[in-house]
């Protein structure tokens, strides 16, 4: 057995947000065997086939009226996420040995689900896209985490300034939180790149993707640093340490995404890519041009769920003031993700400027913000993803919650996106997925006509 197979033995899936990838490849991994090859054309030739139906360029269009907000039934879009390695356990359904190519063939087995099995409304393209080989430096100071989700592992953190009580009121916490670094290894980056326009020669075109732009994670950022309950107790104990640290934060958010869109980095979201806590991004509001992209051109995407508990009033003094300026670089923005928005909507519907996608997750009242929404905001409705996480799901429940949501959504004339994700497992049973998106077809059918 060579090395790479017995890594791909300890391997999960790590695409992330519709099949991001965080990490590239070193110029050791960039290396694709004839045996392997021949397994990611197969494949690749039956993405294409998907790509080629009718119904692709359909899909296109209807996301577009949706973020436009002229569609009059719902959208409906499922990421298995973690349950990706329910329906494909790396040992028996991976059968490239290489580690780069291991991931390409998880990702375009993916993308053949979604389109084969699946059958909810995103778009199944003719394309391959890779991340960059590059490092992120973050704030050059970071917790230590115990246990490794990047193995499917639950994890737990110490944080630098956890253990600080009345010397955190005087710590100059400028020289610790540094302005993160993109570091790119175009070497690398470049030899992936072009042995993918090989392999898939005819077949797929290749382009690079990142998740470097998204999510301005100021609340986590700062939980990550400070510890969850540290947080909580400084707005009252330490206000103005508060303020600094989310100081420091947004104004390294905004030179990162500065030299971004100064190097060309930037990538064009307002087309097939994942955005915001979920949906699709197909817009004829944005256009950008590829290594062109600028920041005005592309979905901004703000939220602060580690507050979830914190009051409305707190929220508008100590995030949203930084997150109005994250905002306002961006051509239009997604906000929320599994805080409940309803208890804070009218501080975020004043900050955010050209807010046009909204998250209404299990913790939101779904009839407050279906009544907040209206026909101007899309209603992104996150399903709770326990309705499939057991291995016998209780379909007359899961008719019951969508069919009483989708009523008032209907009445209230909002623009609705139901939302199946935040899926750790799918109850060991994969036809959940699907079996959902089903029901969730029947549902909209029986409501809307």
């Amino acid at each position: 057995m060579n090395i790479d197979q017995f890594v791909g033995e300890n391997r999960i899936d790590q695409g992330q947000g519709g099949n991001l990838m965080v990490h590239g490849w070193s110029l050791e991994q960039c290396v694709i065997s004839a045996h392997d090859k021949e397994i990611l054309q197969g494949l690749g030739r039956r993405l294409k086939e998907l790509a080629e139906r009718p119904c692709e360029p359909e899909k296109a269009a209807l996301w577009v009226a949706h973020n436009g907000l002229k569609t009059e039934q719902p959208v409906i879009y499922i990421d298995c996420e973690n349950g990706w390695n329910e329906i494909f356990p790396w040992k028996e359904a991976i059968q490239c040995e290489g580690e780069m190519a291991q991931d390409w063939e998880m990702w375009l087995r993916k993308e053949i689900h979604w389109a084969d099995t699946l059958k909810d409304d995103k778009v199944v393209e003719a394309k391959l896209y890779i991340p960059y080989h590059a490092t992120d430096s973050g704030w050059g100071i970071e917790e230590e985490r115990i246990g490794d989700p990047t193995k499917g592992e639950a994890y737990v953190w110490k944080s630098p300034f956890a253990d600080m009580e009345e010397e955190f009121e005087e710590l100059d916490l400028s020289e610790y939180i540094k302005t993160p670094q993109i570091s790119v290894d175009w070497e690398a980056s470049n030899a992936a790149f072009h042995l993918a326009e090989e392999v898939f020669d005819g077949i797929l075109s290749i382009e690079f993707r990142h998740k470097w732009w998204w999510s301005p994670a100021l609340s986590l950022s700062y939980c990550n640093l400070r510890g969850m309950e540290n947080m909580m107790c400084d707005f009252y104990d330490y206000p103005d340490q508060v303020h600094a640290m989310m100081r420091l934060f947004t104004d390294g958010y905004l030179k990162k995404f500065a030299y971004l869109e100064e190097h060309g980095l930037l990538p064009n979201n307002s087309d097939s890519m994942y955005i915001g806590s979920g949906g699709i991004g197909f817009t004829d509001e944005l256009h950008g041009t590829p290594g062109q992209v600028k920041l005005m051109d592309m979905w901004g995407f703000n939220e602060a769920q580690e507050t979830s508990e914190v009051s409305p009033e707190m929220i508008k003094e100590f995030f949203l003031p930084y997150q109005r300026e994250i905002a306002e670089c961006f051509g239009l923005n997604y906000y929320g993700c599994c805080e409940g928005l309803d208890k804070r909507w009218e501080y975020v519907k004043e900050a955010i400027p050209r807010l046009r996608r909204v998250s209404v997750s299990q913790w939101a009242d779904p009839r407050k913000m279906s009544d907040y929404l209206g026909k101007d905001y899309v209603y992104c409705y996150k399903v709770s993803p326990t309705d499939i996480a057991v291995p016998h799901p209780d379909e007359d429940y899961i008719r019951k919650n969508l069919h009483s949501i989708l009523e008032y959504c209907k009445q209230s004339g909002n623009i609705v996106e139901l939302l199946m994700k935040d899926n750790h497992t799918l109850g060991h049973t994969p036809a959940n997925a699907a079996r959902w998106v089903q029901i969730a077809r029947e549902e909209v059918a029986r409501v809307y006509g």
